[in-house]
């Protein structure tokens, strides 16, 4: 506990531990949506085409600058939700095989690109390839301070456009109805999970910045009905997530802190299964014990009833 604290007294741990937290927050909250609109894999999709953006920006420019990094990325992810679109409108494949053809070609080309510049002859490239699978700890202060600001930003969207997000989300055609720009709300929806997942790309990685999108979010269905306490119970698990890795990360050394902030929203997603009060394994074993137990005495009342309705019925006709 005094390594601990003696951690969170300096400085850039700090600002480091702030950062991944508010990123976890944000994208649980944004998470949300995109789980109750079946989006979960536009996420991963997103992720994987911002590479070749991230790619493209640094050849282009010779500079490792995480808010040209952002520019780049979200450039690639909304090519990559327009080719979807695209893909699904212009012949008979479907949504979720449209994205699978986006996610592994982008990937790919960044693959191809990352190779380019690590063989080539351009400079500073050194760790570029951390943008795989993050690493916090690389963060200087301007990128700490852009991820921190973009997460509030996005933070504040969702809740000024709570009710309307809401209403796409479970009943877009009645939000077409009442005069909702659903079309818009539906793309801004979108360009705040780009913008998610590329400024999570520097912490956690392009590989697994999309677990901090769904992971929170199912968690949370766990454990209540009601949208706007999932969205806060999603938002809190992210949180939670993103200090444990950075935490966790800090005590040893090599330890990296995106993979780490996903296994600790997958611990939370067990823990959701199997204590979660809506749907988790305990509760349901739960309802069951306790509905066989009702059943059993009923059949018990309906037995003594039938035994005293019996004997009734022999008294009588004994007199």
């Amino acid at each position: 506990m005094q390594s601990l604290w003696t951690l969170l007294n300096d400085p850039n741990m700090q600002w480091i531990f702030i950062s991944c937290t508010l990123l976890g927050l944000s994208s649980g909250i944004i998470g949300c949506f995109s789980y109750l609109r079946k989006q979960s894999l536009m996420g991963d999709t997103l992720a994987h085409a911002a590479l070749p953006g991230i790619c493209i920006a640094f050849m282009l420019t010779g500079t490792k600058s995480l808010l040209i990094f952002l520019i780049g990325a979200a450039i690639a992810g909304v090519i990559a939700t327009f080719g979807i679109g695209f893909v699904t409108r212009h012949s008979r494949i479907k949504h979720d095989a449209a994205m699978g053809i986006v996610l592994s070609g982008f990937f790919g080309l960044g693959i191809v690109l990352l190779t380019v510049i690590q063989h080539g002859s351009y400079g500073n490239q050194a760790g570029l390839d951390k943008f795989l699978f993050g690493q916090a700890a690389a963060m200087i202060g301007s990128d700490v301070l852009t991820m921190s600001i973009v997460s509030v930003l996005l933070i504040a969207v969702c809740f000024l456009l709570f009710k309307q997000f809401k209403l796409i989300s479970f009943d877009p055609g009645f939000a077409r109805g009442i005069g909702y720009p659903v079309a818009f709300l539906e793309q801004l929806l979108m360009l705040l999970m780009v913008v998610s997942v590329v400024v999570g790309i520097q912490a956690v990685g392009v590989v697994l910045v999309a677990a901090l999108l769904i992971t929170p979010a199912v968690s949370a269905r766990y454990w209540t009905h009601r949208l706007g306490a999932m969205v806060i119970l999603s938002g809190l698990f992210g949180a939670i997530s993103g200090a444990a890795g950075t935490l966790i990360s800090s005590t040893a050394a090599n330890l990296p802190t995106g993979p780490l902030t996903v296994l600790a929203a997958t611990a939370l997603f067990f823990l959701s299964i199997l204590f979660g009060p809506q749907k988790g394994l305990l509760a349901k074993q739960f309802i069951r014990l306790r509905v066989k137990r009702k059943l059993e005495q009923s059949q018990i009342r309906g037995n003594v009833k039938a035994r005293v309705a019996a004997a009734e019925t022999e008294k009588g006709a004994a007199l």
